[in-house]
């Protein structure tokens, strides 16, 4: 079974933030917020292969590929937002979060999920600029249609 190209850039996605998220955390810098910019790096790579991949396949329509680009990166941050559940919860849950991140989004201490779907809401915001951007860089290299 072969899975699309919208699903598996995701997945790559979800790898490089997961991949990226351990590395700040094994060196102890998961606390510098402006490390954390770099994941946009990140989600572009996964879109930019899904409109690439569907540029090779002649599929040159502003929605078509808008639509596909945007499912890539949403499918990519809401993964990343499963793992970063799972992954607080199997290193103690709220306890570990309170070491993880400080007062990040809020003052005093988020709960879990205050702060899993803080970071959720952060990461689709960012997919769709992304998503945005991306088309228009595409859109200037190419003639794109409906």
């Amino acid at each position: 079974m072969k899975l699309s190209k919208e699903i598996s850039n995701g997945f790559l996605i979800f790898l490089g933030i997961s991949a990226y998220f351990l590395v700040m955390q094994a060196l102890g810098l998961s606390d510098n917020h402006l490390l954390r910019f770099f994941n946009v790096f990140i989600v572009y790579y996964g879109v930019y292969r899904t409109i690439k991949s569907n540029f090779n396949e002649n599929k040159f329509g502003y929605i078509y590929n808008m639509v596909s680009a945007g499912f890539t990166a949403v499918n990519g941050v809401i993964m990343s937002f499963v793992g970063l559940i799972l992954y607080i919860y199997a290193n103690g849950g709220q306890s570990f979060l309170n070491n993880l991140s400080p007062g990040f989004l809020f003052s005093g201490n988020p709960t879990v999920t205050e702060y899993c779907f803080g970071l959720l809401f952060e990461g689709l915001a960012s997919a769709i600029v992304i998503v945005f951007i991306s088309m228009q860089y595409w859109r200037s290299k190419t003639a794109l249609n409906d």
